[in-house]
C-alpha cells in the first residue's frame, strides 16, 4: 500500500537540521547548509520532522498536493 502523505519543506527553511535528527527513516537531508530536502522514496509522512521544525516550514500533506 502506498503512503498517502509526505513531508514538504517550505522555501523559508533555515537549514537548522532538527528535521534530520527526528526523521527515523533518514528521509531528510540538509544540503550545503542552505536548505532541507526530502527523499520521497523514504518519507512515510509521519510528521515528526514537521513537529521538530522551529521555523514551522515543514508540512505533511497529501502526496502531489504541494507544488514541486
Amino acid at each position: 500500500m502506498a503512503t498517502k502523505k509526505a513531508a514538504y519543506v517550505g522555501k523559508d527553511c533555515v537549514a537548522c537540521g532538527n528535521c534530520v535528527k527526528y526523521c527515523r527513516l533518514s528521509a531528510i537531508t540538509v544540503h550545503k547548509g542552505l536548505y532541507a530536502a526530502v527523499d520521497y522514496s523514504k518519507c512515510v509522512g509521519c510528521g515528526k520532522c514537521a513537529e521538530a521544525c522551529p521555523a514551522g516550514v515543514i508540512k505533511c500533506e497529501e502526496r502531489g498536493s504541494m507544488p514541486a
